[in-house]
C-alpha cells in the first residue's frame, strides 16, 4: 500500500460524500469518500491525514501531455523495476519517497521503462483513501 502524509486542503460534501483535497507537498491529491465531517470529525482542513492506495491502482505514463478526468497525476523518476512474467513493479522515487505501481509487463515494454525515467502516475479519485493520523500504526 503507498502511503504519503499530507494535509486536508478543501472539502466538498453533498450527503454522504465529500470530495477531499490534500496537499502532499506542492501536489494535491484528491479523494472520493463515503462519509461527511458529520460522520468522520477528522475530517476537517487543516488536519494532518496518511493518504493511501494501492500499487495496483497506478497506472503510468510517459510523455504524457494535455487535461485529463484524472485528479492525480504526479510526477515520479523510476527507481527499479522488478519484471516478472505477467505483472512488474515499477518503484518511483516520489519527492524522496518510494511510491510503487504494478503494471502488466507489456505495458512496461510499451513504455520502454527503465531507470532514470521521468513518469505520471495517476491514480483516479475513487482508490484514493485517507486514514486519520493519529490512528496510524
Amino acid at each position: 500500500m503507498n502511503r504519503l502524509r499530507g494535509q486536508i486542503t478543501g472539502i466538498e460534501s453533498n450527503g454522504h460524500i465529500s470530495l477531499v483535497d490534500v496537499a502532499v507537498g506542492d501536489d494535491t491529491f484528491a479523494a472520493i469518500l463515503l462519509e461527511s465531517p458529520n460522520s468522520a470529525p477528522y475530517l476537517a482542513v487543516g488536519n494532518t491525514v496518511s493518504v493511501l492506495f494501492k500499487e495496483t491502482e497506478v497506472s503510468l505514463a510517459k510523455e504524457l501531455a494535455g487535461l485529463l478526468s484524472l485528479r492525480n497525476r504526479i510526477r515520479g523518476t523510476v527507481r527499479q523495476i522488478r519484471h516478472g512474467a505477467i505483472l512488474s513493479e515499477v518503484v518511483l522515487d516520489y519527492r524522496g519517497q518510494p511510491l510503487t505501481s504494478i503494471v502488466t509487463s507489456r505495458a512496461v515494454k510499451r513504455l520502454e521503462l527503465k531507470e532514470g525515467d521521468e513518469v505520471d502516475a495517476l491514480i483516479k479519485a475513487n482508490e484514493v483513501s485517507l486514514m486519520e493520523a493519529s490512528h496510524e500504526l
